[in-house]
């Protein structure tokens, strides 16, 4: 039969709750519970390992939903650069247009005052090739925006560079205007107030003496023999011919700038060659010499082009070099009657 006399029972649930009891069956007894060091240990490294891990976790969730303040400011500053860049994009753009236009003037209006070839696309753009130059900003989380922004900035600077050496040649252009514009042919050769004296345009003509269509490559001028012929612009004479046949008495001036004009069947040659002419000055007298049926000045204007590389003379319209005497009215009716298909005297 137990005996439950010596038995020590907790005398009050707080001792309970400091210390672990358990019945012992040999004893008949309850016991505290002792733990060893190692189980101690175990139970505080498992906790710290527990708190740890959970600490992790929640370290983890914050940094992947929760934004910093710095994050936060970082992001603003990021997307205030993006947007920066971008409006830089837009800028670009806008100074391409522009400088299109600038380019478009350069090529259709000035150089072609002045009769100068435009800038081959080529030489505007002024490409550079070699290595990557924006291989630093590629590394950027936005190195597509930056490398493409930074691109087009460079292109657009270098074509302005070139724009900025054609306006530099413009200028030693306008420069020599007066030069220029003194030389091209800008007068009738001769006095020919009342368009009267136009006999033969340029272009397809019956022959007077062969009775064919064939390219009439000047205009013809009816006037009296005797009547004074007149250099159309500043230049050198080049050639002075007495001939039977074709142009007949014959004077040729270069006008430098590649041009050149042509004065034919004369009655009386008033200039040696080398000689120095000035727009105004005779060269000499109308007639009917060489190939002619009728007194009449045979006058061309021709432009010289380099082809292969070697000069080559082509003769243009001379209709459209008299803007120095000719009011918009004349200028007109010359047209009309440089046009006629009619048979030329020469």
């Amino acid at each position: 039969m137990a005996v439950y006399n010596d038995a020590k029972l907790p005398l009050s649930t707080d001792n309970m709750k400091k210390a672990k009891y358990y019945y012992n069956t040999t004893t008949l007894r309850y016991e505290p519970i002792e733990k060893s060091w190692k189980q101690r240990f175990l139970e505080v490294f498992g906790f710290v390992c527990a708190t740890l891990v959970f600490a992790f976790i929640i370290l983890v969730l914050a940094f992947q939903y929760i934004e910093s303040p710095s994050e936060k400011a970082l992001k603003r500053e990021i997307g205030n650069l993006n947007f920066q860049v971008e409006n830089m994009k837009g800028q670009a753009e806008v100074q391409k247009k522009i400088l299109g236009e600038l380019q478009d003037r350069d090529d259709n209006i000035y150089r072609v005052i002045f009769e100068a070839e435009p800038l081959p696309r080529s030489i505007r753009e002024a490409g550079r090739g070699g290595s990557n130059r924006y291989k630093d900003l590629e590394n950027f989380s936005n190195g597509e925006l930056l490398v493409e922004t930074q691109s087009e900035l460079d292109k657009i600077n270098r074509m302005i560079y070139m724009q900025s050496k054609s306006y530099d040649k413009i200028r030693d252009m306008i420069k020599n205007k007066e030069e220029m514009f003194g030389a091209i042919p800008a007068i009738q050769p001769i006095a020919n107030k009342n368009l009267k004296r136009m006999a033969s345009g340029f272009g397809m003509r019956i022959h007077p003496i062969y009775k064919t269509r064939k390219m009439h490559w000047g205009m013809d001028f009816t006037a009296p023999v005797g009547t004074p012929v007149y250099a159309t612009g500043n230049g050198k004479v080049v050639r002075v011919q007495k001939l039977k046949k074709g142009y007949g008495y014959n004077v040729k001036v270069d006008h430098g700038y590649n041009y050149r004009t042509l004065y034919a069947h004369l009655s009386t040659i008033n200039v040696k060659k080398g000689q120095t002419v000035s727009r105004g000055d005779v060269l000499g007298e109308v007639g009917s010499s060489g190939t002619s049926t009728a007194p009449h000045l045979h006058y061309e204007v021709i432009k010289v082009e380099v082809v292969k590389g070697k000069k080559v003379e082509k003769k243009v319209n001379p209709v459209y070099y008299y803007y120095n005497d000719l009011s918009p009215q004349e200028f007109d009716e010359m047209i009309d009657l440089s046009n006629r298909a009619n048979q030329s005297f020469d």
